[in-house]
């Protein structure tokens, strides 16, 4: 069922532990340390941990921006996939399941609190798929997914853009947006977008998802209203095909832009993540929250 989601009941903290909280900080520090990983935000005794998965060709500092944005109460965790930034000479996963166990593996040790996935365009994939992995080992699932920008699997269009040239694939990336025309027209700077670009469209375009129980949790899809990979009118069938992948309620949000709403957006996109969390994340405490324009 497609429809506005309700807010949910305030998490109520379990009672606390005898280590102290500088202890655990530092332990779930050492946890996180992996390639697959970015740690940018998050207090002393966080409640939520927040996981985010980037776009085809994207990395974890896109997700960079929402830490001032958060309060110390969630943690954000972004995927860094391989061979791009600090990853350059990482080998590339070979298909989706490949890359969806690597990423399970990261996340595995860091379940021990409510957590949610985020995933834009490719990365709503990714999450879906990683919630499955993360069910199939037996280990918590996430209390809510968000989807952002791209239909659900097995109904999302797919092509072959990962086998044409440079200028097929540059003109793909001018017509989604998010990328500078500056940098599409520069050969050496188009060069080293175009390797992860090229990477992550064969992973996302040679996948082929599995029949595969609904998930339990409430599902969240976002997009742009005028994103040629998910607008507002696809949106409003099945929310994209999301809500036949859970059995919980799933919600459509739509936003004014693109198929990168999500940057000018970000402020409100942050809000909506949070207000689905915990309502009480962004309003009263000690947290000031940032005016949404």
């Amino acid at each position: 069922m497609t429809a506005p989601f309700p807010p949910s009941a305030s998490f109520q903290p379990p009672a606390r532990p005898a280590t102290r909280p500088a202890a655990q900080s530092s332990a779930r520090a050492a946890r996180a340390d992996s390639p697959w990983l970015r740690r940018w935000s998050g207090g002393a005794a966080p409640r939520f941990t927040l996981i985010c998965l980037p776009h085809a060709g994207g990395s974890a500092s896109f997700y960079r921006p929402w830490a001032a944005l958060l309060p110390p109460e969630v943690e954000l965790l972004a995927v860094q996939y391989p061979g791009r930034e600090d990853r350059l000479e990482d080998p590339e996963a070979a298909d989706m399941g490949e890359l969806t166990a690597a990423v399970a593996d990261a996340v595995a040790p860091l379940l021990d609190r409510p957590y949610a996935l985020f995933g834009h365009s490719m990365g709503s994939a990714v999450a879906w798929e990683l919630a499955h992995e993360l069910n199939r080992r037996g280990l918590p699932g996430p209390r809510r997914l968000f989807a952002s920008g791209r239909a659900a699997p097995g109904t999302a269009v797919t092509g072959q853009l990962h086998r044409q040239n440079d200028d097929t694939l540059s003109a793909e990336l001018a017509r989604l947006g998010g990328t500078s025309q500056e940098i599409l027209d520069d050969p050496g700077l188009r060069s080293l977008i175009l390797t992860p670009v090229r990477h992550d469209y064969r992973i996302i375009e040679t996948y082929r998802p599995p029949d595969r129980e609904p998930l339990s949790c409430p599902l969240h899809v976002l997009t742009g209203s005028t994103d040629p990979e998910l607008g507002e009118e696809r949106s409003r069938d099945r929310a994209g095909g999301w809500a036949d992948l859970t059995t919980a309620r799933t919600e459509v949000r739509v936003f004014p832009g693109d198929h990168f709403y999500l940057t000018p957006r970000r402020r409100e996109v942050v809000a909506t993540v949070l207000r689905r969390l915990d309502p009480s994340l962004t309003t009263g405490g000690a947290h000031t929250w940032p005016s949404t324009p």
